[in-house]
């Protein structure tokens, strides 16, 4: 999973150094509205501002939606930026199933209803991927192009390789006696991937530590935790059922970062989809919009411009 970038987005290191953490900010502007969308089953926490095209970001583990504001405020100059909080994570109702990925695509879905978008593009990010992909694969009309960053999809690719790898542990770790042990003990958790995934780790900062673990310490929020990663094994299969049949179609940008997955999220993705392109966040490792929103941002920006 340790790569190197490559020489064509050398130029990128240069112009796209990350911010300073100092202008990092897990706050939504006020131009940003708030609503709690009731779809398939659960209520999602939602965010929404801007006009023109819309966009859907989706967050990923150890974070919530506010890890976009970055890029969340920079497309809403000239998006409908939509930005929910996964089923089960931040401020999102905590039901107690529906953890599979083919599930929450329909949860994406009745948020699009709920907001009267008929088509978006799609980015995400970690678990957030792995509902892209169901979402993308269930409706394919109502994604225009799709960003999935620096993490695989369960059953796509080499998945089967990638779980043989250790730092990965967190995959097969969950249930009640986990959830007891993690109790209160909320942040020396997640640090644990704050650290570890990180190519950097000041540049995950004190502030967002404190803020999302107080949101992952909410009555059942480790519990919807694990049971994301608990249903990979359904995720697995529901994806090879879609694949033995198809293959996603719309124009999809790979990203990994440099010192994470890097170009391979290219090859985790042309198993699944026949136009992809392949990108590499610099000077990152996988939590992007932390340490190099900037770099995000633009390459981000660019692919959906297209």
């Amino acid at each position: 999973m340790r790569t190197l970038v490559s020489a064509a987005l050398a130029w990128v290191v240069s112009m796209a150094l990350p911010l300073p953490a100092a202008a990092q900010t897990l706050v939504y502007p006020s131009n940003f509205s708030v609503r709690e969308v009731a779809t398939n089953g659960t209520t999602l926490h939602v965010r929404s501002a801007g006009t023109g095209p819309a966009v859907v970001l989706l967050h990923g583990y150890g974070e919530t939606g506010d890890m976009w504001v970055p890029l969340a405020v920079e497309l809403a100059r000239d998006h409908t930026v939509i930005v929910p909080d996964l089923r089960g994570l931040g401020l999102s109702a905590k039901p107690s199933g529906g953890f599979d990925k083919k599930t929450q695509a329909g949860d994406v879905r009745g948020v699009m209803e709920a907001l009267r978008v008929s088509q978006a593009d799609v980015v995400a990010h970690d678990i957030g991927n792995m509902v892209a992909f169901q979402f993308a694969a269930q409706y394919p009309e109502r994604v225009r192009r799709l960003v999935l960053i620096d993490a695989p999809v369960p059953g796509v690719g080499p998945w089967e390789e990638i779980l043989k790898n250790p730092l990965l542990w967190h995959f097969r770790f969950g249930g009640p006696d986990m959830e007891r042990l993690v109790a209160g003990r909320e942040r020396i958790y997640l640090d644990r991937f704050w650290n570890e995934f990180s190519a950097s780790p000041d540049r995950f900062t004190e502030a967002a530590r404190e803020h999302y673990a107080k949101l992952y310490a909410l009555p059942g929020a480790m519990h919807s935790g694990f049971a994301q990663f608990a249903a990979f094994d359904q995720d697995a299969l529901d994806n090879r059922e879609f694949l033995a049949r198809a293959r996603l179609k719309m124009p999809v940008l790979a990203l990994g970062g440099q010192k994470s997955f890097g170009p391979m999220m290219a090859t985790v993705m042309r198993a699944g989809a026949d136009n992809v392109t392949e990108g590499v966040v610099p000077d990152s490792g996988h939590w992007i919009m932390e340490e190099n929103p900037k770099a995000t941002t633009q390459l981000v920006r660019d692919f959906l411009m297209r």
